[in-house]
């Protein structure tokens, strides 16, 4: 039994022809797309949409999606065995950078009661 109906070879064709005479653009950024695979990947996809007979997409299989949420569950248990060694360091950066930015902070409050001062100073 074949893999693909007339109905997508017939799609896959056009936009094969379509490449061919530069016509065919990719569909979020509209570039003028100039790869073989990538046309036959446009052609398939338009095929899916218009039900033709295609085999599904590996790439956006169900079976993916649920393997995704499994290793989420699996990577936030390795990221909470993770968290009680890094709080050490991320501790001491923290306070590096608040203090650098409290400084920052400092000097400009400075710079502005010094500029008020002057200010008020011309007025009198």
């Amino acid at each position: 039994m074949a893999k693909y109906g007339k109905k997508a070879q017939a799609k896959v064709r056009k936009v094969m022809h379509e490449r061919k005479e530069g016509r065919l653009e990719s569909g979020g950024s509209h570039k003028k797309v100039k790869s073989r695979k990538q046309a036959i990947a446009i052609g398939l996809s338009e095929a899916r949409r218009a039900g033709a007979k295609v085999p599904p997409n590996p790439n956006r299989s169900s079976k993916k999606s649920a393997a995704k949420t499994s290793s989420k569950k699996k990577s936030s248990a390795k990221k909470s065995a993770s968290k009680k060694s890094a709080p050490k360091k991320s501790a001491t950066k923290k306070s590096a950078a608040s203090k650098t930015s409290k400084k920052s902070a400092a000097k400009k409050s400075s710079k502005k009661k010094s500029s008020a001062k002057k200010g008020s100073r011309k007025s009198a």
